[in-house]
């Protein structure tokens, strides 16, 4: 919550500024810089980066995510942090693409006619014979037919 509003009634009023800020635990030095409404040089170099991250962005028709922008970046000699790109990035709005794909796995059809179980339920090994039973999931692998 912004309590410099408060401090600036307060002023209009004709109270003391140093006691409105004590008792709001604000140091004056903070109230008086946010009242000259200039930007600190974070917020400037933050500017700066978010207008060269964005044509780095579009350059790469929207594919690059903040570590390949970081990477841009650094070989064009800026000095910024990977973690810094991403916050800008998400304050900016942009993001890049995932290649990966998301596994589907097996979805039941309800309307299809229930099998019957050869096994019987009974998955422990067998001491008698070997290589008997075996069982297992691959739908998740893709193949040619789909």
């Amino acid at each position: 919550m912004a309590v410099h509003p408060f401090i600036e009634a307060e002023k209009r009023d004709g109270h003391n500024v140093k006691r409105a800020c004590e008792l709001l635990q604000v140091s004056r030095a903070a109230y008086y810089a946010r009242r000259t409404g200039t930007p600190g040089p974070r917020a400037v170099r933050d500017a700066e980066l978010t207008e060269k991250i964005t044509a780095v962005h579009e350059r790469s028709r929207g594919t690059y995510g903040a570590p390949r922008i970081h990477a841009v970046l650094q070989r064009d000699g800026e000095d910024c942090g990977r973690c810094r790109v991403a916050r800008l990035m998400r304050d900016a709005g942009l993001q890049g693409r995932h290649r990966r794909r998301r596994h589907q796995t097996t979805i039941p059809d309800p309307r299809a006619a229930a099998r019957p179980g050869l096994i019987v339920r009974g998955f422990s090994p067998d001491p008698d014979g070997l290589d008997t039973r075996w069982c297992g999931d691959i739908t998740y692998i893709p193949t040619e037919e789909g």
